[in-house]
Order: structure tokens, then C-alpha cells, then sequence
């Protein structure tokens, strides 16, 4: 079976609990739950990791991309901070759809700037649990699947 990695940063263990006006009131768990209904649908697993800690993200990012076909990640605050994560996503070359569940341009001016958006083959922000199903679908289109929105 094809394989698309699910990588969430800091705090979104969090989900559910934490500031449900900005970020939903789903668990990750439950995100998860759903982008393996719609990946395996396209006959994709889901591999799901999620870290506090950056050195965790980087090391699940070189041993499994390199055996997964794409990536939906949400960096939390690393987004806007860790070099570390984008050099492990260029390391292992897999395409991948940057998410995040508010909209970061509305937010801090710190949060407008993404050390992995430009290598992105896009970024879905501010539609909560919907930016993962969104960039989920976005990316398997990305792959060639075709994909029934």
C-alpha cells in the first residue's frame, strides 16, 4: 500500500482542548481518524506522528519519507522557526501540503513567515480541521489520483 505521512509540531496534542475558537474543537486524534478514511479510499495508508519535540520531527521525516509517497504537515510553531524540518523535507524529496488550522495572516507577524512554504506544493490555512482534508485531497490530486471532492 502507498503511504502519506501526517506530521503535526508542538501543542497539537493539545487539540480539542486549546483555544477551540482558533484551532476547532475535533482531537487529533479524530483529524487522524479522517485523513485515513479519505486516503485509504485512494488506496493510501496514513502514517501519523506528532512531536513537541523538533529533533523527533526531523528524525521521523528522514526514516519514513523516504518510503512514503507524500506528506501533510502541520509544523505548529516550527513553521515559523525550524530550518532542522525543512532540511529533512528536502532530504528526503517527498511533495507535501503545508497546513495549519488558523489562519496564520491574520494572526502575530511572526506567524507570516513559513520556512517551508516555498518548498510546498501548496498551503492551506485557516479552515481548522478542514485545512487537512483539504491539503490531504490537494495532495493526492498532486499524485495523480482522481479525486471525487
Amino acid at each position: 500500500m502507498k503511504r502519506i505521512l501526517l506530521v503535526n509540531g508542538p501543542n497539537l496534542n493539545m487539540l480539542g482542548i486549546r483555544e477551540p475558537d482558533k484551532y476547532g474543537k475535533l482531537t487529533l486524534s479524530g483529524i487522524v481518524e479522517k485523513c485515513t478514511s479519505i486516503a485509504k479510499r485512494y488506496g493510501y495508508e496514513v502514517v501519523d506522528f506528532q512531536s513537541n519535540s523538533e529533533g523527533e520531527i526531523v528524525n521521523f521525516i528522514q526514516i519514513e519519507g523516504l518510503k512514503s509517497s507524500g506528506m501533510v504537515i502541520n509544523a505548529g510553531a516550527y513553521t515559523h522557526t525550524s530550518v532542522a524540518i525543512r532540511d529533512s523535507i528536502l532530504a528526503v524529496g517527498i511533495p507535501f501540503v503545508e497546513v495549519h488550522l488558523s489562519n496564520v495572516f491574520s494572526r502575530e507577524p511572526f506567524r507570516h513567515r513559513s520556512y517551508l512554504s516555498d518548498i510546498a506544493i501548496g498551503v492551506i490555512s485557516g479552515f481548522k480541521e478542514n485545512s487537512y482534508y483539504l491539503g490531504l485531497i490537494a495532495l493526492l490530486a498532486y499524485l495523480g489520483e482522481e479525486v471525487n471532492i
